[in-house]
């Protein structure tokens, strides 16, 4: 069965939307990597399997709007984390089940999403999330998107954390192996030097 293969169609959704702290501040999703910008590895990566591509930013959208099907952005403007981005998402889904990545997961590959889609089409009725070991990955997952009013009314009721509202709605794991090379993410300058080997 060809990778690029699910019997689960999916919106997918990027997220790029976050305040980059940990990058002194800079946009995650179009600092350069192996000499393209984060956002357009996962562009590449995710591009053949749906026709319905979202990126959340909050900032430059004319650069990352030919990456995408469709841009949204958090409803506040304080950058309140990733779960507005999600809830964002949600909304703009045109399928029935969003497939979420981070942008700075550039090693994630197509047999982890085929993985990731396959259990999801045999639970199509609860979150699947990534675990890698003891740790979850809740922002790399896919939600269906008839979820989207119970985590309003969490974000409503002041949650936000991605993880607990779907482990309470019975999130599921597709288990990875601990340190999974595909998972390392290239959230501080020190480590996307140490990834890259080349000078920023």
């Amino acid at each position: 069965m060809p990778l690029d293969y699910s019997p689960l169609p999916c919106s997918i959704l990027l997220l790029a939307g976050g305040r980059g702290q940990r990058m002194g501040g800079q946009d995650k999703g179009l600092l350069q990597w192996r000499g393209q910008p984060l956002i357009a590895h996962l562009q590449r990566l995710t591009r053949p399997l749906t026709d319905d591509l979202i990126i959340s930013c909050n900032r430059n959208h004319e650069l990352y709007a030919p990456y995408a099907d469709q841009l949204v952005s958090d409803d506040s403007p304080d950058f309140p984390g990733p779960l507005a981005g999600i809830r964002a998402g949600l909304v703009a889904a045109r399928h029935q089940h969003l497939l979420i990545l981070p942008c700075d997961v550039p090693n994630i590959d197509a047999r982890l999403l085929a993985d990731l889609r396959e259990l999801s089409s045999r639970n199509p009725l609860v979150p699947v999330m990534v675990r890698q070991g003891e740790f979850w990955e809740p922002l790399l997952c896919i939600i269906p998107t008839a979820l989207k009013s119970q985590v309003e009314c969490a974000w409503d009721a002041g949650e936000r954390s991605p993880r607990n509202i779907m482990l309470q709605r019975g999130g599921i794991a597709l288990e990875c192996p601990a340190n999974d090379p595909r998972l390392a993410n290239l959230n501080t300058p020190e480590l996307k030097h140490t990834r890259t080997g080349v000078s920023e």
